[in-house]
């Protein structure tokens, strides 16, 4: 009987291992190289405003979610892609079951991501913003209202516990004290002193080193402080100005703060005092 060929030689079997794992590896590198430029794509359509898009980023990444080391960042940024596009559909006047079918598709990524993922904490902050829109879009039900508090409470909870100063965390936070009374632990104050809290952490964070990893927020941060200052009882059309600005330097192309904003405040800037 003949003995195998990698039997009779270590060093070919030890070649075709070596191989196979080139082969592996190279495989790796190109989705992570793919994945990296469709998240660049998604983030410059939210700021852009392009509802396709971001509809089409999320299309395109479907390909990638399985792969087993950046799968859970694929879901995440899925997610990101239809949330964020229906936050920017808010602006626009988009048709509400539109918006909500774009909050669900979101929900379905992030809760898939296991919560031994690294952008998992990350998915969970990005649940509660997606219900607290729901909760909008569908005000007017009581039963349905409660039906999603009772879904989103653990999942805020949770992320109280574990990333309470996450700067993400608290721009989602912001809105909600701004539309909340003070005497339910809300307030608009409260919202602008929640986004100036955030902007310290993230200005006193390293810059991430892994592009898949989320670590935007200082451009959004800026803008919601600059909405809230032209929208809250007593306008601070200045401050207003100033921090729609500053989101425009970081992002000089972002639609909703250059064509919408920045508009709305220069309209407050000429009425008379």
């Amino acid at each position: 009987m003949k003995t195998p060929l990698f039997r009779r030689s270590p060093s070919i079997a030890l070649g075709f291992t070596c191989l196979a794992l080139g082969l592996v590896l190279a495989v790796a590198a190109d989705n992570r190289k793919a994945v990296t430029s469709l998240v660049d794509q998604v983030r410059r359509a939210d700021y852009e405003g392009n509802q396709q898009g971001m509809k089409k980023g999320y299309d395109d990444l479907a390909q990638f979610a399985a792969d087993k080391e950046i799968g859970g960042a694929v879901r995440y940024w899925r997610g990101f892609a239809m949330w964020r596009r229906a936050i920017n559909g808010f602006n626009d006047k988009v048709d509400p079951k539109e918006l909500e079918q774009d909050l669900h598709d979101a929900l379905k990524e992030f809760e898939v991501i296991p919560a031994t993922d690294p952008v998992y904490i990350e998915a969970r902050i990005a649940m509660v913003s997606c219900y607290g829109y729901l909760l909008f879009i569908h005000s007017g039900e009581p039963d349905r209202v409660k039906e999603i508090f009772t879904q989103v409470a653990p999942i805020t909870a949770e992320v109280k516990q574990k990333a309470a100063d996450n700067p993400r965390r608290l721009w989602v936070l912001g809105p909600i004290f701004f539309v909340t009374p003070s005497e339910r632990g809300g307030g608009q104050d409260k919202a602008i002193a929640t986004y100036q809290k955030g902007l310290e952490i993230i200005r006193k964070t390293k810059p991430a080193t892994d592009p898949l990893e989320p670590s935007w927020g200082e451009p959004e941060l800026l803008m919601n402080m600059a909405w809230s200052y032209l929208n809250q009882a007593k306008p601070d059309v200045e401050s207003a100005e100033r921090d729609a600005q500053a989101a425009l330097v970081l992002v000089p192309y972002w639609h909703y703060v250059r064509d919408i904003l920045i508009p709305q405040i220069s309209t407050a800037k000429s009425q008379p005092k």
